[in-house]
């Protein structure tokens, strides 16, 4: 017996993470949108922007390798990209008054 899972064993695991990614990611840019209207600063406008770039992309990349069936690496490469525009935004809303 094998001690690594099979293939639909994963599959069924990155949709799971993958939908509780784009929940509470989904919740968090919403409750920080809603901050920001509320409120009007323009660092939670940027701040819900950094959270809803990263939560789409993990969500993407796990499209990209169940859905599509494009390689893991292309998913990675994507989501990576994304969350580090997103830290980047998220970054800049932290350091503006």
């Amino acid at each position: 017996m094998s001690h690594f899972a099979s293939a639909p064993a994963l599959a069924t695991a990155l949709i799971v993470v993958q939908t509780g990614i784009l929940v509470i990611g989904g919740l968090i840019t919403y409750f920080s949108f809603k901050a920001y209207r509320r409120t009007g600063e323009s660092s939670l406008r940027a701040l819900t922007l950094g959270f809803g770039i990263i939560t789409f992309g993990a969500t993407i990349a796990g499209a990209l390798d169940v859905i599509l069936e494009l390689n893991l690496v292309v998913g990675v490469l994507v989501d990576s990209v994304l969350t580090l525009i997103g830290f980047a935004i998220i970054m800049y809303s932290l350091y503006v008054e």
